[in-house]
């Protein structure tokens, strides 16, 4: 697992920064779904299936972040299980991925259910005993949300159709499609809905490649004057910043440590360009000696009665740069 893939699992896993995610992709911002309402899930989604040789064939795919959510609203109390993947890359085939995940656990809800009926032996009609499920029996909705946490624009799939070649429009209808619930901080136009420090995160994602944004993102926003280390590192290790971060202190202020670090790296221009400069003095005067010295000789030889060409061929010059020497 890669050093990305762990920080994003367990900065979002929080129930905080969770809540506040599914709440702006779910609800607009509106904060229905409450940290303490959220229970973890077993991440590994194992389903098993029968083969074609009659042999049990077992699947396994592991979640990122998986969460039992209770909500309540408009009066009423609703379950619904929601998966976070993380990607810091564009996926290109996200849409299968996503699905296969919801489907192994609507698969292992049905496996469940159809385990617990036989324990029980409570199904009434052949029908039911053969699909494991009644039809009082109901699934969880699953939802997966997909958070992409790299800089550039999102070019891949949003649904499972943009995957297709050309289809014929009357077989359409008949061909279920699937669509990913993308989270895309660089898409994000309003970031006033987001209650955690994922704020901040999300606006420096948006902004990684404007320098001038970043610089009226941080001082216009006072949120960033007072950032958790957490996020700190994250937007150190997804945005591709440098700022420094004091062991010692749990809450950054962002705009200070951007300007001091500004002001370094002005600072080490300012160093390497005096640097380069006194080289290239050195450089200057070296070739100014070369070309006195080359002068010297020049006429030492031309009063030797030497020929331009076997001067110019001595001294390393070409012929008519040496001319302008004897002439002058």
């Amino acid at each position: 697992m890669s050093a990305k893939d762990s920080m994003a699992k367990e900065y979002f896993a929080d129930n905080a920064r969770f809540a506040d995610l599914c709440n702006n992709i779910l609800y607009g911002g509106r904060e229905v779904i409450l940290p303490e309402n959220l229970k973890e899930r077993d991440t590994t989604e194992v389903l098993t299936a029968l083969g074609l040789d009659k042999k049990t064939i077992a699947m396994q795919k592991l979640r990122d972040i998986f969460k039992n959510a209770s909500i309540k609203y408009t009066g009423k109390s609703y379950v619904v299980l929601i998966g976070v993947e993380n990607q810091s890359d564009i996926h290109y085939a996200i849409p299968v991925k996503n699905m296969f995940y919801d489907v192994m656990a609507y698969g292992n809800q049905v496996k469940e259910t159809a385990k617990k009926h036989r324990k029980d032996k409570d199904t009434t009609t052949s029908d039911e005993f053969l699909s494991g499920f009644t039809k009082e029996d109901k699934l969880i909705p699953v939802i997966t949300i997909t958070v992409y946490l790299g800089t550039k624009e999102w070019d891949g799939p949003r649904k499972l159709s943009d995957m297709f070649d050309d289809v014929d429009e009357e077989l359409l209808p008949f061909i279920p499609d699937y669509r990913i619930n993308l989270l895309a901080p660089r898409e994000i136009t309003d970031f006033t809905g987001f209650r955690t420090s994922i704020r901040q995160l999300f606006e420096v994602l948006k902004n990684a490649n404007d320098k001038e944004k970043m610089q009226e993102v941080l001082q216009n926003d006072e949120k960033f004057s007072r950032v958790d280390r957490e996020t700190v590192e994250a937007i150190n290790l997804f945005a591709g910043t440098d700022i420094d971060i004091d062991e010692k202190e749990e809450v950054i202020d962002m705009c200070k440590a951007w300007e001091e670090q500004k002001n370094e790296g002005r600072e080490l221009g300012r160093e390497e360009g005096r640097e380069e400069g006194r080289e290239l003095g050195r450089e200057e005067g070296r070739e100014e000696g070369r070309i006195r010295q080359a002068k010297v000789t020049a006429l030492k030889l031309q009063k030797k009665g030497h020929s331009i060409e076997d001067i110019a061929e001595c001294v390393d010059f070409d012929e008519e740069t040496v001319k302008k020497w004897l002439v002058s």
